[in-house]
């Protein structure tokens, strides 16, 4: 009996419950796109001259890459940089890492340091061209970070000096992108941005002229205000050389006269003074006369928005007369007739009696008037249809804000209705349209509309011109 109840207690205490399994979480597969920059550096690797190297560098510029992968590529890229000694292999890495610092969701603070080193060791004047170039891109993507803004102008400060065209260009660049009119750039504080931009209107080189004078724009359209001490820089490089540097220093000094319009300025041929704004009017409508029809259309077209400028500089533009350094020049009978009232007819006895007694300076003296005169004349007659467009458009936008001058252009206006060019026909219709409140027609200019549209519409109509408020008169 004992023996079979520990039997049974045995067999209670040995007695195995089974649970239920629960079954095991199933595992997830993640599928990872190969690194890139693991790739690019076994392509690099594989490069056994620089011209495999460009080859893989151009087709890795073609692939898409991640913003988180942005960082760890440019780090290959650097790497092999330091490496490579072909000129052309670095000027491509060094475009790769401005392009890499585009990509969308990325900082391009975290390669500026690494990118900024490369200036310590590159010998080579475009590579620091291309790398300057970089950092503008980069620090046009950082535009809220003052330390970064500095950093990148001292870089352009440093290498403003190079002997090579392309790198002062980048560094005007850099300049205009993102320095301020206050920033000093010496320990004195006198290297002023704008100061320094303007001494580069001197540079030998004209490209580099071009960009000190876009440099400068850049300021004023980041809401800078340059100072009027370069406007007689500016006036100057209107007669230089380069047609690029004549364009540019147009749209300079309109951006003056509109910043200044009331500043005097003195006349150099003369005692008298007159207005900025009526000044650069002149300066500007000399350059209608131009040698290159791009800067005739540019001028054209920066006289349209001159509104300020004094009514009789206004009316000049249409008045084709000949000038001496903008005096009146006085008729051979006046003159004979002080002669013969001084008694001071050349008897011929004494050598050059005759000779006119003022001292003038050839090089002050101009033909034709360095003013206003003619220059609308000379637009809406020049060979090119591109300026007499722009000269059309011009006297359209000064004729609407003001009548007495939508007058007086009327027969200018009403004459290139027989323009040889389609273009320019149509542009004079249109204008006529737009101002047609502040005209009357007269008899003769209405029978050249009449005849415009018999040419082209076959029945002829004064509705066009009615429906917008134009009159009409007999003489």
């Amino acid at each position: 009996m004992a023996a079979h109840l520990k039997k049974r207690v045995y067999e209670e205490f040995s007695k195995v419950v089974q649970l239920p399994q629960e079954e095991a979480p199933a595992k997830k597969l993640r599928l990872t796109k190969p690194s890139k920059s693991a790739a690019l550096h076994i392509d690099l690797c594989k490069a056994s001259n620089p011209t495999d190297a460009l080859q893989y560098l151009l087709h890795f510029a073609r692939s898409s890459v991640e913003a988180e992968s942005v960082e760890g590529v440019v780090r290959i890229l650097l790497e092999h940089y330091y490496k490579e000694q072909d000129n052309s292999v670095r000027l491509k890495i060094a475009s790769l890492i401005g392009l890499l610092s585009k990509t969308q969701n990325f900082n391009p603070e975290s390669i500026l340091d690494d990118t900024l080193n490369t200036f310590n060791t590159e010998k080579s004047h475009q590579v620091l061209a291309q790398l300057l170039d970089t950092l503008l891109v980069i620090g046009t993507q950082l535009p809220e970070s003052l330390i970064v803004r500095h950093r990148l102008i001292e870089v352009a400060y440093k290498h403003l000096s190079d002997t090579y065209f392309g790198v002062r260009n980048k560094c005007l660049q850099l300049l205009g992108c993102l320095g301020n009119v206050d920033t000093s750039l010496n320990k004195d504080g006198q290297g002023l941005v704008p100061s320094l931009i303007s001494d580069y209107f001197a540079d030998q080189d004209p490209r580099v002229r071009t960009a000190a004078i876009k440099a400068m724009l850049q300021l004023h359209e980041r809401g800078l205000k340059i100072q009027q001490t370069i406007y007689d820089q500016a006036c100057q490089l209107l007669c230089d050389d380069y047609e690029q540097v004549r364009s540019a220093a147009v749209q300079m000094v309109w951006v003056l006269s509109q910043l200044y319009p009331e500043s005097i300025v003195p006349i150099p041929s003369s005692n008298e003074q007159v207005r900025l704004v009526d000044d650069s009017f002149g300066k500007i409508s000399h350059m209608v006369s131009d040698g290159s029809w791009v800067v005739r259309v540019q001028a054209a077209k920066t006289l349209g928005n001159m509104l300020q400028v004094s009514p009789h500089f206004l009316e000049q533009t249409l008045d084709k007369k000949l000038m001496s350094d903008l005096r009146r020049k006085r008729t051979a009978h006046e003159r004979a007739k002080e002669l013969y009232a001084s008694g001071e007819f050349s008897s011929g006895r004494k050598w050059a009696d005759d000779a006119p007694k003022e001292k003038v300076d050839t090089s002050a003296v101009n033909l034709i008037a360095s003013g206003a005169c003619g220059a609308f004349v000379h637009g809406l007659e020049d060979e090119m249809y591109e300026v007499r467009i722009a000269a059309v458009d011009a006297l359209s936008a000064l004729a609407q804000s003001s009548a007495s001058f939508a007058e007086k252009c009327l027969d200018f206006l009403v004459d290139m209705f027989n323009d040889e060019i389609e273009e320019v026909r149509l542009q004079s219709i249109h204008v006529l349209r737009q101002i047609s409140t502040n005209i009357t027609l007269r008899e003769d200019q209405l029978d050249t509309v009449l005849a415009v549209l018999e040419t082209f519409c076959g029945t002829p109509s004064q509705q066009p011109m009615a429906s917008h408020g134009a009159k009409y008169k007999t003489n």
